[in-house]
C-alpha cells in the first residue's frame, strides 16, 4: 500500500534544456503501472561540455550516459516515485502523447507532445514528495519512452510505493476514454486525440478509489472477432498477448496477478452492419463466432489468473444485441465450470463524447456501477 506523505507546496515548475540541468548520476527507483518494455537508452549527460575527438581534429562529441527507459504504447500507463529533496528532473522522450505530472497534491502540469526533454521541477520545499506521471492519450501507431526521475541537488529516494490490490481493464474505446472530455459529439481526428483522457475513464477512477494498481489494456475500434465496420487488423484477444502493438513483443506478466479483471468488448463487433465481403454469412454466424471466441479468451485468461473475478460489461445499445451475447457468454462459462464471472449491463448513458462515446459523466456512472459490485464483495481483493 502507498505510504502517506506530508504534502509539500510546489513553488515552481520549469522546463529546462538538457544542458542546463544538473542531474544526479543515479535515477530514482520508480513504480511503473501498465505494460512497458524496459531497456537502456543513451542520452547526453546534462551540463556536460562537448569533448574534442583525438582521432578527428576539429570535431567534438558530447559525453553520454546510459539511462533506463520504459517504452510504452497501451493507454493508461503511469509511473511514480517518492523522494526527499527540493528538485527533480523528469526525463521524457515522447512526441505523441499528452502527459500529466503530479507533485504531491498540487494541480497537475500538462505536457503535450513534449518530445525529448528534461523537465525540471524546482524550488520544492525541503522534505518528502510524491511524483506521478500519467499518459492520458491513446497512441495506437507510435511508441514513446519515459526515461526516469532524477534528483537535482541534495536529496535521496524514499521507498517506492507498492500496492496489494491489482485490477485489469480490457476493452475498446469505451475503456480508453475516447473523446470523453469533448463538449460535442462531432469531432475531427485531432479533436478526438485532444479530448481523450484515460485518467478520467471509469477504469483508472475505479482503481484509484481502491488504491489499486491497474492496467488499461484497451484499443479503440477493436472487437472480439470483428473490428469497427469490419476494418482489418488484430482483434483485442490477439493484441492482449503483447506489450507493444508490433505482434512480437510478448507480454510477460511478472508481478501482475489482478484480483479483478473487467472486460468490455462487443460494441465494435455488433454496432455496424455486416458487409458482403466479410467472412460471416449472416448475423447469427457472427454471434456464434463472437461467443465462442469470447469464451476461449476468458478461459485463456483464467489459466494465467487462477483466482481472479471476471466482470463482463456490456451496454444496451444495438437493440440489446451486445447485452444478449455477453449474457450468453457468461452462461456458457458457468455451464463449463466457471464460478467467478458476472455481467454488468449499463443503461442510461448520455454518450455525449466524441462520436457518441461515453462522456466523463458517463464514466462516473460506470465507476459507480463497478464500485457497487465490488463494495458488496470485499473478499474479491483477497482473491476469494
Amino acid at each position: 500500500m502507498m505510504k502517506p506523505i506530508t504534502t509539500a507546496l510546489l513553488a515552481s515548475l520549469t522546463l529546462a534544456a538538457s544542458a542546463q540541468a544538473q542531474v544526479s548520476p543515479t535515477p530514482l527507483s520508480e513504480h511503473v503501472g501498465g505494460r512497458t518494455v524496459t531497456g537502456i537508452t543513451m542520452r547526453p549527460i546534462p551540463g556536460a561540455k562537448p569533448q574534442p575527438m583525438r582521432l578527428y581534429p576539429g570535431r567534438s562529441i558530447t559525453p553520454t550516459q546510459m539511462v533506463v527507459s520504459h517504452t510504452h504504447q497501451w493507454p493508461g500507463i503511469y509511473t511514480e516515485a517518492t523522494f526527499d529533496g527540493t528538485g527533480l528532473i523528469v526525463r521524457l522522450n515522447d512526441s505523441v502523447n499528452i502527459l500529466r505530472l503530479y507533485i504531491d497534491d498540487q494541480p497537475p502540469v500538462t505536457l503535450t507532445k513534449p518530445g525529448q526533454i528534461d523537465y525540471e521541477v524546482k524550488e520544492l520545499h525541503p522534505g518528502a514528495h510524491r511524483i506521478r506521471l500519467e499518459k492520458i492519450t491513446e497512441s495506437q501507431s507510435d511508441t514513446a519512452k519515459f526515461e526516469g526521475f532524477y534528483i537535482v541537488g541534495q536529496g535521496h529516494e524514499l521507498d517506492t510505493p507498492t500496492r496489494a490490490r491489482q485490477i485489469e481493464f480490457i476493452g475498446d474505446s469505451f475503456t480508453v476514454g475516447y473523446g470523453n472530455t469533448s463538449p460535442k459529439r462531432e469531432c475531427t481526428t485531432d479533436e478526438v486525440w485532444a479530448t481523450t483522457d484515460t485518467s478520467q475513464a471509469f477504469g483508472p477512477m475505479t482503481a484509484k478509489f481502491y488504491n489499486a494498481d491497474y492496467q488499461i489494456n484497451a484499443f479503440s475500434g477493436r472487437g472480439v472477432v470483428r473490428n469497427y465496420d469490419g476494418f482489418a487488423g488484430d482483434k483485442l484477444p490477439t493484441l492482449h498477448n503483447y506489450t507493444l502493438f508490433d505482434g512480437k513483443t510478448e507480454y510477460k506478466a511478472e508481478g501482475w496477478q489482478p484480483q479483478i479483471i473487467v472486460i468490455g468488448l462487443g460494441t465494435n463487433d455488433f454496432s455496424t452492419a455486416l458487409k458482403p465481403d466479410e467472412k460471416w454469412k449472416n448475423r447469427e454466424d457472427l454471434r456464434a463466432d463472437y461467443r465462442k471466441t469470447y469464451v476461449t479468451f476468458v478461459k485463456t485468461l483464467r489459466t494465467k489468473n487462477p483466482t481472479a473475478q471476471f466482470i463482463l460489461m456490456a451496454s444496451d445499445q444495438s437493440d440489446g444485441e451486445i447485452r444478449d451475447q455477453v449474457l450468453q457468454v457468461e452462461k456458457t462459462l458457468e455451464a463449463q465450470g466457471e464460478t467467478k464471472v458476472d455481467t454488468i449491463i449499463f443503461t442510461g448513458l448520455d454518450y455525449a463524447g466524441c462520436h457518441a462515446h461515453p462522456s466523463v459523466a458517463d464514466d462516473l456512472k460506470l465507476k459507480g456501477l463497478l464500485m457497487d459490485y465490488i463494495n458488496a464483495r470485499p473478499e474479491l481483493w483477497q482473491g476469494k
